[in-house]
């Protein structure tokens, strides 16, 4: 019995040493003999690397290895793209194979730059009154590309309380040492009465969701609206009726920055109402974020009041601070990224994403979030050259079923 388990106690070694020689040892003395001949032919290797003189990179510039390269004695394997969203000091690495067909590892180093001033909304005058109580350098905007809080200041002198104009400059300079300069006049007013005041009596004017669907739907297009509590109490069935073939509808907000949630007061209605006549629906998110974790909270939230729900159509961010947009202390890339940790959220749960924003702050803000693009821009004619999946052509909408103004949206398939 004792030889019998003495055996079996060998056979187990045995087997054990063998599977060590075979499993690990002989690779890992392979592995360090292919490494060492490979040390050895790229030591006897011709290498030759030539690399332009100036290595800087605009920050978020299109650029790959090659770009930096001005003479090689080969092919390099992976022309990758060089991530350029952080400015300073970078390694590029990437691997050639030259002319005597080896393969050699290369390194060299380039800078990225912020080559890009500053932006100051500001036209060539600011109109305040005596009773003014802000602040010039919060209500002015002042921000930029990549720094979250560039040096503003403005240069003059100037009594927000005594009537009069100011030639005054707002001067706005970034980490990177870029400056904008910008010459105003500050005008103090005095307040505006009641009895000064006039009133429009201009008609009002309204675009028919009928009149939209003669002149923009095609085999490419769905015309459709986006909803929130300012509708009021919709008649799904007419909507429908009407030739309404999707809707956006908004789900909530925040009470302000890092405030409190809260649920459209007509979401549940709309959503149920919607989903009843079978009108695919998606949804917007009015955002206060000041954070990606804000952001991504925003899209949490977002997440637990569509489930069980259908919808067919992406969820959008929508983020108009503008007004206030110095209090934010956030750079346009930022705030991008904000808008993309929102989004990638959203796109991890399994639904689609879309950014909404105005002409104007998709040309002067954004960057690419790698989503559709929701434009506003009220015209009969956009004049915005980027791309854009959903185009809010108007807020003077009018169609059956809604009791009052609503915006149409035209969907580009």
């Amino acid at each position: 019995m004792k030889k019998r388990t003495l055996y079996l106690i060998l056979i187990i070694c045995l087997t054990i040493s063998i599977t060590l020689i075979t499993t690990i040892i002989i690779p890992q003395y392979r592995k360090y003999h292919l490494l060492k001949v490979n040390a050895e032919k790229i030591a006897n290797a011709t290498i030759i690397v030539e690399l332009k003189e100036d290595l800087t990179a605009p920050f978020l510039g299109d650029v790959k290895v090659s770009d930096f390269i001005t003479n090689i004695n080969g092919k390099v394997i992976k022309d990758y793209s060089i991530d350029t969203s952080k400015i300073g000091e970078q390694e590029v690495n990437f691997e050639y194979i030259n002319d005597e067909n080896i393969t050699i590892p290369y390194t060299y180093k380039i800078n990225v730059k912020d080559e890009t001033s500053p932006a100051i909304w500001l036209g060539n005058s600011y109109s305040i009154t005596t009773n003014y109580d802000g602040s010039l350098l919060e209500d002015i905007v002042c921000a930029d590309n990549y720094d979250d809080n560039p040096d503003c200041e403005i240069i003059g002198e100037y009594d927000v309380n005594k009537v009069g104009e100011y030639p005054l400059t707002f001067k706005a300079t970034d980490a990177s040492g870029n400056t904008t300069t910008k010459e105003f006049t500050l005008k103090v007013k005095e307040p505006i009465t009641e009895n000064n005041s006039s009133s429009s009596s201009s008609p009002k004017t309204y675009t028919y969701f009928s009149d939209v669907v003669k002149e923009y739907k095609n085999s490419h297009t769905k015309i459709g609206i986006d909803v929130s509590s300012w509708q009021g109490d919709i008649d799904f069935k007419a909507l429908k009726a009407a030739g309404v073939e999707f809707a956006f509808i908004r789900v909530g907000s925040t009470k302000g920055i890092n405030g409190e949630y809260f649920i459209d007061k007509k979401f549940l209605q709309n959503i149920e109402g919607f989903n009843a006549v079978d009108i695919p629906v998606g949804i917007y998110f009015y955002s206060y974020a000041n954070s990606k974790e804000a952001a991504i909270s925003d899209a949490e939230w977002v997440l637990k009041q569509i489930k069980g729900y259908e919808i067919d159509l992406p969820i959008a961010y929508d983020w108009e601070s503008w007004s206030f947009y110095n209090e934010f202390n956030q750079s346009f890339y930022s705030t991008t990224m904000n808008a993309k940790a929102f989004l990638d959220t959203i796109s991890n749960a399994g639904y689609q994403g879309a950014l909404y924003s105005s002409k104007n702050y998709l040309e002067k803000v954004w960057f690419d979030t790698g989503y559709d693009v929701w434009l506003a821009h009220y015209t009969s004619k956009t004049s915005y050259t980027g791309d854009y999946k959903y185009w809010q052509m108007c807020s003077n909408g009018r169609v059956d079923g809604i009791n009052g103004n609503v915006d149409i949206n035209i969907m580009y398939q």
